[in-house]
């Protein structure tokens, strides 16, 4: 008699039901930090790329329609996958694999809603006229990798929250 295994799609629903089911149980001080995180992230992503106005900071190509929404978009995720990391009397977070793709998420953020030519990486390799004509058109694509990766993170983080948890120690 075989065991039967659960197909790609049954796993990703499985998946998705215990992350959904994590989000439920967070209690109310993971919430708050989740909204300050994503509330710092904005701020640390939209003042250096002068998406806020101030001013340390300039753009010389204005602010694109989408710029806001996917930075609203990947505050949110990182205010959550933030609030993860949170310790509570029985847990401990350890870094992992999700950490490092959700700083990459974030960084791929702040790439994409840059000024393409404020930025100076891409001014040093492609020149002025080639950071407005390559870089520009890839900026969304960033974004959109930038959020792949932070809902990764996040799914992963959620779905095996309560997987091992850390034997608490009698004193």
């Amino acid at each position: 008699m075989s065991i039967p295994t659960l197909g790609p799609r049954s796993r990703i629903a499985v998946t998705l039901v215990a992350a959904t089911a994590t989000l439920r149980a967070w209690p109310a001080r993971r919430y708050v930090t989740a909204s300050v995180a994503a509330l710092v992230t904005v701020l640390v992503v939209a003042i250096p790329t002068a998406m806020i106005p101030n001013p340390v900071f300039g753009r010389e190509i204005g602010v694109t329609a989408w710029a806001w929404p996917a930075l609203v978009v990947t505050a949110a995720l990182s205010g959550m996958l933030f609030a993860t990391y949170l310790r509570s009397a029985e847990e401990r977070a350890e870094a992992t694999r999700e950490g490092r793709a959700g700083a990459l998420g974030g960084f791929l953020t702040f790439l994409a809603v840059g000024c393409p030519v404020c930025n100076k990486l891409a001014l040093l390799a492609l020149g002025y006229t080639g950071a407005i004509q390559w870089f520009a058109p890839v900026q969304p694509w960033l974004a959109v990798g930038a959020v792949g990766l932070l809902s990764w993170a996040l799914v992963r983080r959620l779905s095996t929250g309560d997987a091992c948890p850390v034997p608490s120690t009698a004193r």
